[in-house]
């Protein structure tokens, strides 16, 4: 492959990755994490539950399992008029980041749900001796506290998402995965397909080896 194919073809379907992929880690964290949030606070009080709600935790439980169930090719086709009525399109990368966003939220919530009942609840008990709101207790306390394992979370949603974007690329949502079957598969270019694998495993391996080195940092610095 040359220089001209490559910049032609890899570099725009590269570059339309890391955008689907950032906006859709993005806005899968605005609806993940209050989820994440509410699962921890509103469980049993021996599972750290700092305001429990039976009712409510076992419904937003449901949802977020059902969610978390969804093959994420079938919930893209299930989203596209969702796509088509925010943005006025179904395919490409724009379109892309609905469903993506919407996937990831569930995992974030779990990843979130996992990462604050890993919190001592010797600290909330302290916390709360002290006078703390819960909102305190979560900002100040349960968030802090478990930062190193949200940050990894965040790590694993982000590569989560790479291969979710690739798989989009299957029923056009561009990228790398759309090139690697586009150009690829279809045109019988085995090699673009190859280059198109190899810049996914860098780009994982790149976030993976960040993801671990900022965790790692964050619990140096405790």
């Amino acid at each position: 492959m040359n220089w001209t194919t490559f910049s032609r073809l890899i570099l725009p379907a590269t570059g339309q990755t890391l955008v689907m992929v950032f906006f859709s880690t993005l806005f899968s964290l605005i609806l993940g994490f209050p989820l994440g949030v509410l699962l921890m606070a509103t469980s049993r009080e021996d599972q750290g539950g700092i305001t429990p709600h039976r009712v409510l935790n076992e419904v937003m439980d449901k949802i977020v399992n059902v969610l978390r169930s969804f093959p994420f090719i079938i919930l893209m086709i299930v989203l596209f008029p969702l796509s088509r009525l925010i943005l006025h399109t179904a395919i490409g990368t724009k379109a892309t980041i609905v469903p993506l966003s919407i996937a990831a939220a569930p995992f974030v919530a779990r990843v979130v749900e996992s990462a604050l009942k890993e919190v001592d609840p010797g600290v909330i008990q302290a916390a709360r001796a002290m006078g703390s709101t819960n909102r305190q207790i979560i900002v100040k306390v349960l968030v802090p506290e478990a930062l190193p394992s949200l940050i990894d979370g965040v790590t694993l949603t982000i590569i989560n998402l790479i291969g979710y974007s690739a798989m989009a690329g299957a029923i056009g949502g561009g990228g790398l995965g759309d090139l690697a079957i586009r150009y690829g598969y279809q045109r019988f270019r085995p090699e673009v397909m190859a280059v198109a694998v190899i810049v996914i495993l860098v780009l994982v391996q790149a976030i993976q080896l960040a993801g671990n080195k900022l965790s790692a940092r964050m619990l140096a610095s405790r």
